[in-house]
């Protein structure tokens, strides 16, 4: 962990993560896993992905001075680095090393900063394409594992009213405003019928992603000349 990275009382990072750069580490996580083919990102390819319509929470509309400028401030913090290709720079987070995570811890957090607080089961359901846990019981002792850190990562929210599950929050963006988490978790309640067409919105994204990359790594670089 470096200098910047101090942990204090309130926050395992210091200064926290903006929500640009909670974003984009949450995006690196996830494509590791869904698109390794095209992995480590392009910036071109991390604007893509963090402005996703599904598999996120909040929808957010980042332009490419924003993710560079994410990109670099992560670098510092020593959460990513980059690859100089012939082409592009190509951008691979660094969490396992940078925050002491197991894979599934991992994929765990990288839920967690895509798309705010979840449930047990709505973590596990949502994992599957990132790593197969076996049950809840081992979603729940990762997320143990995170909350009983003498920093913690992850922290177990409040129920509130109406509520009937416990949530789980990141903590890499500060502590949580649970005012606020509930009055956001009423607002984007999903109706389980939707579950299925955005698991297969999610899966055509990350599928016309990848096809993007191999058709990129195919075309010639520069403008065709003409003979």
């Amino acid at each position: 962990m470096t200098e910047e990275n101090t942990p204090t009382a309130d926050c395992p990072l210091d200064p926290p993560l903006s929500m640009e750069e909670a974003r984009i580490l949450g995006c690196l996580i996830e494509k590791e896993a869904t698109t390794p083919e095209a992995y480590p990102l392009t910036q071109n390819a991390c604007v893509t992905a963090a402005n996703q319509k599904t598999s996120r929470h909040p929808v957010m509309k980042l332009d490419p001075g924003r993710v560079g400028q994410a990109l670099r401030r992560l670098e510092q913090r020593g959460l990513v680095r980059s690859e100089f290709g012939a082409r592009a720079t190509r951008y691979a987070h660094l969490a396992d090393a940078g925050l002491s995570l197991t894979p599934p811890q991992r994929v765990l957090l990288g839920l967690l900063l895509l798309r705010g607080p979840q449930t047990l089961a709505e973590l596990f359901a949502r994992s599957e394409r990132l790593h197969r846990f076996d049950d809840l019981d081992e979603v729940r002792y990762c997320l143990e594992r995170m909350t009983g850190r003498e920093n913690p990562l992850v922290v177990l929210l409040p129920r509130g009213p109406g509520q009937r599950e416990d949530r789980y929050a990141q903590l890499l963006s500060g502590p949580v405003d649970v005012g606020t988490r509930r009055a956001d978790v009423a607002e984007r309640v999903e109706p389980s019928e939707d579950a299925g067409i955005e698991k297969r919105l999610a899966a055509l994204e990350e599928r016309v992603a990848s096809l993007e990359a191999g058709m990129k790594m195919l075309l010639p670089e520069g403008p065709l000349s003409s003979s």
